[in-house]
């Protein structure tokens, strides 16, 4: 891993210091690689998602200056499983892009509101990208029960931001 500080990087994205991509794919690269493998089954695919997530991040930073948590913030800009496509505004809404930083406030306000379980299966599912036999595993549940919260809860998501004025 590189030795370069997540500070660092950011400091160099704002700068607009090309550097800043370097340094990112040279620390997490391959973590993000790992990630989207995960995800996706044919390497170009991923390889893609990894190049798009620096381009978003270009993009993100400013306003955003992830300079404490920069792993999950590209890491959540490599994948967002299908799942949750269907229920969170698309990247081709020019409107959700615009409102990127209300979007997060959205989640976090929905993610705070939620009971501790479907909370925790949802971060497990959606952040951490666990698969549904190992987060029924964890939280001793059957993977049926896993599966059916998690559906009402992105069928609570949706109607969340479609009540926040997002298009879904």
């Amino acid at each position: 891993m590189s030795t370069v500080e997540d500070a660092q990087i950011v400091t160099l994205f704002l700068t607009r210091d090309e550097g800043g991509i370097r340094a990112a794919s040279d620390k997490y690269g391959s973590r993000l690689r790992q990630l989207g493998f995960r995800l996706l089954p044919d390497r170009l695919t991923v390889e893609e998602c990894e190049n798009d997530a620096y381009l978003l991040a270009w993009d993100s930073i400013p306003p955003h200056q992830p300079r404490d948590y920069l792993f999950p913030f590209l890491a959540r800009l490599t994948a967002l499983t299908q799942e949750l496509e269907d229920c969170l505004p698309g990247p081709d809404h020019t409107q959700a892009l615009v409102d990127a930083l209300a979007l997060g406030e959205s989640l976090n306000a929905f993610l705070k509101a939620l009971p501790e379980e479907p909370r925790n299966l949802f971060l497990r599912r959606y952040w951490f990208f666990d698969p549904i036999a190992a987060i029924a595993r964890r939280y001793g549940l059957t993977q049926s029960k896993v599966k059916t919260t998690l559906f009402r809860t992105r069928q609570r998501l949706r109607d969340h931001l479609t009540k926040e004025g997002f298009t879904v």
